[in-house]
């Protein structure tokens, strides 16, 4: 009966030891934008974050729109995403601690080689979408609530042209989400809202020889990264409009208090320290920089 006792005991003792090890594993969850994710930026990070601290990142990569709703209903631990009005928001609504500055790029408005709008060289964001919406010229939209899209959305404002709200549900991860965008008057002919993520966005205006609306990381992965490469040329940038800006924000506690906190701190403090922003800043894809830190030049 004592031998068996002590061999119980044992099982006991090594189940409890292996529970222990396997619930300290230190794993924190992010929602993101896709093109943090696509650009291959998060691939050079998070096994340098990992392996400085220990901490896992579980990564969930989407729409913007869509990662902020991850941080208002305490799915994850911390957002990492590029909108910033909406990311103030985010915290002034308490869902959010602080709004901490990474990173940026910019967007850019690119076409098929033939240009039937006349737009190759321009600066001028909204005057270019003009110039698109006149000649009537096939746009493709992401349309999928992501800070693309939202910056989408405010350059089509600053155009002046009439604008009609639409309706779209949109489907991520097998998760309905309606959501109502602005489109410009009588543009069903050529304006089109396909609610998928920039690359497929690319790939379909590619294969249009369309216009669409990328941001820059993501443009120089499909043609300079990519086998076979979009044939899309860069025809508008510069613009103070089409400036790209990233910014991480621990979700509060206070709102959810299983998050953890500590350790979205300790990305935040890493990401936006000497270590995380010489990656971003020295992140190259076939020569060229994605992404400039806005911490630590």
């Amino acid at each position: 009966m004592k031998k068996l006792l002590t061999g119980v005991a044992a099982v006991a003792l090594t189940f409890a030891v292996g529970t222990s090890g396997w619930c300290a594993e230190k794993v924190l969850k992010m929602s993101t934008t896709t093109s943090t994710q696509s650009s291959g930026l998060l691939d050079i990070l998070l096994p340098e974050f990992e392996k400085a601290t220990g901490i896992k990142i579980k990564v969930i990569a989407k729409g913007t729109g869509a990662a902020i709703r991850d941080g208002q209903d305490g799915n994850v631990d911390v957002i990492f995403v590029h909108a910033k009005g909406r990311e103030m928001k985010f915290v002034e609504d308490g869902f959010g601690t602080k709004r901490y500055p990474v990173m940026h790029n910019d967007f850019v408005v690119v076409g098929g080689p033939n240009d039937p709008a006349g737009i190759k060289g321009m600066k001028d964001a909204a005057g270019a979408l003009n110039k698109i919406a006149s000649a009537k010229a096939v746009f493709i939209s992401r349309g999928d609530d992501s800070g693309t899209h939202t910056k989408e959305q405010s350059l089509w404002a600053a155009t002046g042209l009439n604008m009609v709200d639409q309706k779209l549900t949109i489907t991520k991860k097998g998760k309905k989400t309606d959501i109502t965008i602005k489109r410009p008057e009588n543009s069903e002919d050529w304006y089109f809202s396909i609610g998928q993520g920039m690359g497929k966005a690319m790939t379909f205006a590619d294969e249009k020889q369309a216009y669409t609306m990328s941001d820059r990381g993501t443009y120089i992965k499909y043609k300079y990264g990519k086998t076979p490469a979009v044939e899309l040329e860069v025809f508008c940038e510069g613009d103070e409009l089409l400036a790209n800006p990233y910014g991480i924000i621990p979700v509060d506690p206070k709102k959810h208090a299983h998050v953890q906190y500590d350790m979205a701190m300790e990305f935040v403090n890493w990401l936006t320290g000497e270590a995380g922003q010489k990656l971003i800043g020295d992140y190259r894809l076939v020569g060229k920089q994605l992404f400039y830190p806005d911490v630590i030049k």
